[in-house]
């Protein structure tokens, strides 16, 4: 177990929660020590009082000791638990901030192999076993190896022979027994895997609660849901036996080997070679030794699960992101460039699709303040534009520049809040509709958010809310319609007010007449700005001034409405398909 605790407490060393709080590590430590040193006095009084006799008057000045003692243990006793419970509680903290801002730090790429149920799981189930060793088990294990250790030197300065032994059969039993602990680390990685497993599939479910309920799939996905909780229940259940078994054993030949030296002690005190008083120390100091194993294996088990919990954390505080700024210094954001988006012949493929060319040669220009559309059948390439564009992946080879630079030269923070999206599923917070809307600019002041609202025509149905503005939105926006949430996010979107303006289908989940509302308040934002709309209702696009066909990844056509119909190309056959 010391290498395990050493190598844990090396993490902690290395991300700075223990340097961080020298002070008060500092102080339970001490807190520590002393609660330990007044345990180990208690036999010392007790030899005296057996010695000088318990109804003596020199032993009213033992039972005042005894007194002090015990005052003094429960006061650093208290003390040594609220300062590891206090270090506990914000290591966790720590730690659970720094794997949320490493995950938010990641690219899409990395949430295509990982689960977000399963990061959930790791910063709470995870790091709830961190708290508990640090909290709890740490403080135990610490002080049960003082107590061992000074409990042992204390048994050698009563009586060195019985102490010999004592130690020597001790270890020849004991320490076999640690080797099993390296199966119980194994064991409770695969079943904190299994609880993460449990934890991403309910997550998964209810995030789609209405397609489980719309398919009449309740008792499959509770199927499903059973089978993943008794996996993790057999795991566990596996593990804890493998720990109970650990505990048995070692505590019963600790015990054997005590209950063997006590009477060997209670022969040399027939013989005349002890008194008995020095044997009481010695059994006071025994039942220590023998608290101290039985303590020593229990949490055993907790620092076996905290090191395979805290392997799990690591993996997501280490996890270098895709994307990483240049290590240029930043030069000052210029728009005066007169193209605002150039791409030259990029070519895309994502990662967990190595084989499919995503993008293809693809080259076109966009003029700052010019209204573009991209149009294409689905899959040709059109959203995985508007996230190259963001910088969620970076090309395989060609070159996109933004307002004249490169943008892998842009610091990836100044390039997204230079362009605004609205995605074609709009992505409304469990907050107010204030709240929602604000997220575009911070620092708005709830004039500027009502503003946006009223050119995004959504003033009206907010307004109509029970609260308003204040009005709490539901988990994804369950309590809007497919409309409100867009124009929500087109509100968003206004009140970021950003130079570049990419719509995915913004319209699309839009009756006639909001389509229609939500059109022209995007005619009064869009001039002088520039923007990319992708769409498949080619009426939404009719007045771009230059709309761009992909197909398979590659430009085939470019033009206006006008003629790109008379090319007779893709364009003209979706435009029949959908005037005609």
């Amino acid at each position: 177990m010391p290498s395990k605790l050493s190598s844990l407490i090396g993490w902690l060393q290395e991300y700075e929660v223990i340097s961080r709080y020298r002070k008060q590590w500092f102080l339970a430590a001490l807190f520590l020590v002393l609660a330990a040193a007044a345990t180990l006095a208690v036999p010392l009084a007790f030899r005296g009082l057996v010695d000088a006799g318990i109804t003596t008057e020199a032993s009213d000045l033992k039972f005042i000791y005894l007194l002090v003692l015990a005052i003094i243990l429960a006061v650093v006793t208290a003390s040594r638990f609220y300062m590891m419970s206090w270090l506990g509680e914000r290591v966790v903290a720590d730690i659970r901030q720094r794997v949320f801002k490493n995950v938010l730090r990641q690219s899409p790429v990395y949430f295509e192999t990982l689960q977000t149920g399963e990061v959930l799981s790791r910063l709470t189930s995870d790091t709830t076993v961190i708290q508990t060793l640090v909290g709890s088990s740490i403080s135990i294990a610490l002080r049960s190896a003082l107590m061992l250790l000074g409990g042992m030197a204390m048994m050698l300065v009563t009586s060195i022979w019985l102490a010999t032994v004592m130690i020597v059969l001790l270890l020849l039993i004991v320490l076999p027994l640690w080797a099993m602990g390296r199966r119980v680390r194994k064991m409770s990685r695969a079943s904190q895997d299994k609880v993460a497993d449990t934890s991403a599939m309910a997550g998964e479910v209810l995030n789609a609660v209405t397609t489980v309920q719309a398919f009449v799939r309740e008792a499959y996905e509770q199927k499903r849901f059973d089978a993943a909780v008794e996996a993790a229940f057999n795991e566990a259940k596996t593990r804890i036996t493998v720990r109970a078994l650990l505990t048995v054993l070692t505590i019963t030949m600790a015990f054997a080997v005590i209950v063997f030296v006590l009477w060997m002690g209670a022969r040399q005190v027939t013989a005349g070679a002890m008194t008995i008083g020095e044997l009481t120390q010695f059994v006071l100091y025994a039942v220590f030794i023998a608290g101290s194993i039985g303590a020593l294996s229990e949490t055993f088990g907790d620092v076996q699960r905290a090191a395979g919990a805290m392997e799990r954390l690591v993996e997501l505080m280490q996890e270098a992101p895709e994307l990483v700024d240049s290590t240029q210094p930043h030069e000052p954001i210029i728009f005066s460039s007169k193209d605002a988006i150039v791409l030259k012949e990029v070519t895309f493929v994502y990662p967990s699709r190595p084989d499919f060319l995503a993008m293809h040669l693809v080259s076109f220009v966009v003029p700052q303040g010019a209204r573009y559309a991209l149009v294409g059948t689905s899959g040709a390439g059109k959203s995985t534009l508007f996230s190259l564009l963001l910088r969620f992946y970076e090309p395989r080879s060609g070159q996109i520049q933004i307002f004249g630079r490169d943008a892998s030269e842009w610091p990836v923070g100044d390039l997204r809040n230079s362009i605004g999206i609205v995605s074609q599923e709009p992505v409304i917070f469990a907050t107010s509709a204030l709240e929602n809307i604000r997220y575009g600019r911070l620092d708005a002041s709830d004039e500027e958010v009502i503003a946006a609202a009223k050119t995004a025509h959504a003033h009206g149905f907010i307004t109509a809310l029970p609260q308003g503005y204040g009005s709490f939105l539901g988990e994804r926006g369950v309590r809007l319609s497919g409309g409100q949430k867009q124009r929500i996010s087109i509100a968003r979107a206004i009140l970021k007010n950003p130079p570049i303006l990419l719509l995915d289908e913004a319209t699309s989940a839009l009756d006639a007449e909001s389509e229609r509302e939500v059109q022209l308040a995007l005619d009064a934002v869009l001039p002088g700005r520039t923007s990319l709309t992708i769409a498949h209702r080619l009426s939404t696009v009719m007045q771009a001034d230059r709309i761009i066909v992909l197909e398979d990844g590659a430009v085939i056509e470019q033009g206006t409405h006008d003629t790109l119909l008379t090319q007779g190309g893709l364009y003209a056959r979706l435009a029949k398909l959908q005037f005609t």
